[in-house]
């Protein structure tokens, strides 16, 4: 390690998610049971955690905070899905999905509100839902519905968005990430960094961290395994298949190096969440724990 790892990160504040547990639904037979997740995820030596799909934690806010606060855990977002693209016609269907996610996040104490873009083919059957590229139109209506997002998730709950660039959506690498910061309020729309998932789509995390820090609102730890990647790209594989088939990988074994990224967001000199997100699904059940003890080993070498 660098001499820079011997220094705490003190500013960022480490957890993990459902996600790399395996578990991208509300329910799946294929994913471990949420007690499971619960107990695992406190064992492997995580604070912090996101609460997953809608549904698949508890959603009785009471319920969920004696779960949660007897295991030592506390939650650092939610995480919503959004198609705003498709313009103010969907706003309002969209807001009440926004809405209860919103509200439970609240209820835990959580301030964050993870935003993914919808995506524009199948993940599993790599089907065409719309095409890849967006109108001129369409970008207007994702800038200003964003920014419609967060006034009214601010308003009414008291939470800060964060925009979560990610495969086959249509914000992924640098062109659309960059593209889509210059045209949002940096008041209202902040970024969530997913490493991985820039990395994938061919993004620089440490230039992004360097040109656009001050949009940095939350950060996801991720790696890509690039032999795999190269794989992906060759077979033009959609983003489900490519997490079954290892693509994201754990680390230290892929890329970006996490270290530096960890110190270039400690540089920033703000509080930022820091949470691992090492997409698995659909995985063995015995596999998370022992990847997510040695991942905060890791990290916890790293400074973090």
């Amino acid at each position: 390690m660098s001499s820079q790892s011997t220094s705490a990160l003190d500013r960022l504040r480490v957890g993990s998610a459902p996600d790399s547990w395996g578990v991208w639904f509300p329910e799946d037979p294929l994913q471990v049971p949420w007690r499971r997740f619960l107990d695992e995820v406190a064992r492997a030596g995580y604070e912090w955690i996101e609460l997953g799909p809608y549904g698949y934690l508890p959603v009785d806010a009471d319920r969920l905070r004696e779960e949660t606060g007897r295991r030592g855990l506390r939650v650092s977002a939610g995480t919503v899905f959004t198609a705003l693209h498709r313009g103010p016609s969907v706003w309002e269907e969209t807001w009440e999905h926004v809405s209860r996610v919103a509200g439970l996040t609240r209820a835990t104490g959580a301030e964050h509100l993870v935003v993914i873009p919808a995506f524009w083919r199948d993940d599993r059957t790599a089907r065409l839902i719309e095409s890849p590229r967006l109108t001129a139109e369409q970008f207007g209506h994702l800038t200003s519905g964003m920014e419609w997002l967060a006034r009214r998730v601010g308003d009414e709950y008291g939470l800060r968005i964060a925009v979560h660039p990610h495969a086959d959506t249509h914000i992924d690498g640098e062109e659309s990430v960059t593209r889509f910061l210059d045209a949002t309020d940096p008041g209202l729309v902040h970024l969530c960094l997913d490493t991985g998932h820039y990395a994938y789509c061919g993004g620089d995390s440490l230039r992004l961290i360097e040109t656009y820090g001050e949009r940095l609102g939350y950060l996801h730890l991720k790696q890509v395994d690039p032999g795999v990647l190269a794989e992906v790209v060759r077979e033009e594989l959609p983003f489900g298949p490519a997490v079954a088939r290892g693509v994201m990988c754990e680390p230290p074994g892929g890329v970006p190096e996490l270290e530096p990224v960890l110190v270039a967001a400690q540089g920033l000199g703000v509080e930022l969440f820091a949470i691992v997100e090492q997409d698995m699904y659909p995985c063995d059940p015995e596999a998370p724990l022992p990847i997510a003890t040695r991942t905060r080993r890791f990290l916890r070498s790293c400074g973090a």
